[in-house]
């Protein structure tokens, strides 16, 4: 894929665009009103309108390596705050994806250097479910798993912030954990009991 390729897959796109609707644009710049907040990892194989079939408008999009929600990292903070409090989404959406680079590097005893302090953080899942996951023989079986526990537990942290929290309590704000399947295309829903999860702790984090 080349520069002027790129430009080029634009200018088709505009056209094809206006040729269904000639105020396409005009629409669209008219502001935003998603119903969903879609917080997924940067792998380049997994683009989130294309896997959720929906059209520019109709998702708030985050992306970063593995699909991480970590308290002290201002830009996925900020794009909670926006989409929750601003935006007023419906749905908090956390996507990880099968087989995915970032998690199988916290799976590695080795020095990637900026990435450390990052993928320290998923390093951190497999310690709290690492009876689990030890008991798991088969490696690619584990690694899958990891990205499944790994999306449990950023949702967790969605859930824990204080606007989500205000959201559940005042507008039913509903929060999903999914993993795509790239060896299919299809989207699982990992159908996560939150209200079992964090029974015992849930009384430090909600709001009065």
């Amino acid at each position: 894929m080349n520069i002027p390729k790129v430009f080029e897959n634009n200018r088709q796109w505009i056209a094809a665009k206006l040729e269904k609707d000639e105020n396409y644009f005009t629409e669209l710049s008219k502001g935003q009103n998603p119903e969903l907040l879609y917080i997924g990892c940067s792998d380049s194989r997994v683009t989130a309108e294309d896997l959720m079939g929906v059209q520019p408008g109709d998702a708030f999009v985050h992306r970063n390596i593995a699909n991480m929600v970590i308290s002290i990292d201002l830009n996925t903070m900020s794009v909670v705050e926006y989409a929750v409090k601003h935006l007023e989404v419906n749905h908090v959406i956390v996507c990880g994806h099968y087989y995915c680079g970032g998690v199988k590097a916290a799976m590695q005893s080795a020095d990637l250097g900026i990435l450390n302090p990052w993928l320290r953080n998923i390093r951190d899942v497999y310690r709290i479910h690492q009876e689990e996951l030890d008991a798991i023989i088969d490696e690619d079986s584990k690694y899958n798993r990891l990205v499944e526990l790994n999306v449990q537990e950023q949702c967790v942290n969605v859930i824990k912030t204080a606007v989500v929290q205000k959201a559940i309590r005042d507008r039913n704000l509903t929060i999903h954990g999914w993993v795509f399947d790239i060896n299919s295309g299809k989207l699982i829903d990992l159908k996560i009991d939150f209200k079992e999860i964090l029974k015992d702790i849930m009384q430090i984090y909600t709001l009065k």
